[in-house]
């Protein structure tokens, strides 16, 4: 007889530091509705990010007459799918490399993914009755502040005319029209990148996918356990069982035992500041997205809205292989992104950041998925690489289509990726990323 499958039991929950400011410019959602007892579904998601959204969505049009339940562990918009910069990039963007392109192939195969995502997000917001401030099919600029950045956007121009991607190079004229700012020498636009308010959209796929979907927050799964055909998901007040459980919870996957020693759990840092006043205006449009020529320097945003004009600043990474980060991590980084913000708009020296927060990303050394049937009737849409808003979704939508049977072509280009690349042993692991991390910061230089 077959090895029955163990007990997995949650090794400890993350911890999302800081206030995101994402969050708190929303009207204060409902109190949640807590799992108090023993249920049974037909499938089960756990995990209300951008990858379990995608993936109770893309259930309910496939399997809607069957009952869906979705967990998550905390408030939907208050971790780490809340927490990012808001850009959901089409094209490759990789986040642990020297630039963000690779082999033209696998940079294609990726593209098409991402689109796919991005268009599933763009059906969502429609159907959903999301707004412009939520999500935005405006495009973004890679933006250079040195010779080092300059080259980089030349470099990742030539790919893309090699890829027959659409482009347009902008001169240092042209980058304080779009950003108020003298700091950048010079930009890349392209234009298939939707902005979001990332809290903002998942809250409202949240809750226009009820009654569809069941949603319960504040429902932490501790314990994963085979009964039966079926698996039962332990939660602090009940229980959920299904013959059907769908993972979307990222990095802390490794947390229930799988994936061992082979996911880089990491945490970016952001700030963003106060209403700005009339006279606070550094200029520039009212709107805009803007990502680093460098991967290691900083993420800006300009956004608007009922909540006021307002600057999001975002770099910094930490190694953090507990899923945690010590109390006045995110205050010390906070005082660089002051120092960021102020080197970019020196008007805007001393200005309140009202909000200042840590977000949790999940890499693999050769930035491969966790994706694919990992137990019998147990499916996983994890390790997205720092990039959640676009391939969270599109791993959920595929994880959903593979295990209901749908005929989406791409799960085949899913399942085609490499296995995540063993790490490192201790403490050669720790020692080798914040060595690495610290030197690409450095090197960034005014990028940063």
């Amino acid at each position: 007889m077959p090895a029955a499958a163990p007990v997995r039991k949650a090794r400890a929950l993350p911890r999302d530091p800081g206030r995101c400011g994402w969050n708190a410019l929303l009207p204060a959602a409902p109190p949640p509705r807590v799992l108090e007892e023993a249920i049974t579904a037909d499938w089960l998601v756990i995990g209300a990010g951008w990858a379990g959204l995608a993936a109770a969505r893309r259930l309910a049009q496939l399997v809607g007459h069957e009952r869906i339940v979705l967990l998550e562990a905390g408030r939907v918009g208050e971790g780490p799918a809340g927490r990012n910069s808001g850009f959901m990039i089409d094209l490759p963007h990789r986040l642990q490399a020297d630039g963000y392109t690779g082999a033209a192939a696998a940079d294609r195969r990726q593209t098409r993914l991402n689109r796919a995502a991005i268009a599933f997000a763009a059906e969502a917001a429609e159907e959903y009755g999301l707004d412009r401030a939520t999500f935005d099919p405006c495009g973004k600029v890679s933006g250079a502040a040195t010779e080092r950045g300059m080259a980089h956007n030349a470099a990742y121009a030539a790919h893309l005319e090699a890829l027959g991607e659409p482009h347009r190079r902008l001169d240092a004229a042209e980058m304080r029209a779009l950003t108020g700012s003298a700091y950048y020498r010079g930009g890349l636009y392209t234009p298939g990148t939707a902005m979001v308010q990332p809290a903002g959209f998942v809250r409202g796929v949240a809750a226009g996918l009820a009654p569809a979907v069941s949603l319960f927050e504040a429902t932490p799964a501790q314990e994963i356990a085979r009964q039966g055909s079926a698996w039962r998901v332990t939660t602090p007040q009940g229980s959920v069982t299904a013959p059907v459980l769908i993972m979307t919870v990222n990095g802390h996957l490794e947390s229930f035992g799988f994936a061992a020693r082979r996911l880089v759990h990491v945490h970016l840092y952001a700030s963003m500041t106060r209403a700005l006043d009339p006279g606070d205006s550094p200029g520039g449009e009212a709107r805009w997205g803007l990502t680093p020529a460098d991967p290691a320097g900083s993420t800006v945003r300009r956004i608007d809205g009922a909540a006021g004009s307002r600057i999001v600043m975002r770099n910094s990474m930490t190694y953090d292989p507990g899923l945690a980060v010590p109390e006045g991590r995110v205050a010390r980084f906070g005082r660089r992104h002051d120092a960021s913000l102020a080197a970019r708009f020196p008007a805007l020296r001393g200005i309140e950041m009202p909000y200042r927060w840590g977000g949790r990303l999940c890499l693999s050394l050769n930035d491969a998925p966790v994706f694919g049937e990992i137990e019998t009737g147990m499916y996983s849409a994890c390790c997205q690489n720092g990039l959640g808003t676009t391939k969270g979704t599109i791993a959920g939508k595929l994880a959903a289509d593979l295990a209901a049977h749908g005929n989406d072509p791409l799960v085949g280009e899913m399942l085609a990726e490499d296995r995540p690349s063993l790490l490192p042993p201790e403490p050669l692991a720790t020692v080798g990323a914040v060595a690495t991390m610290r030197w690409r910061e450095w090197r960034a230089g005014r990028e940063r």
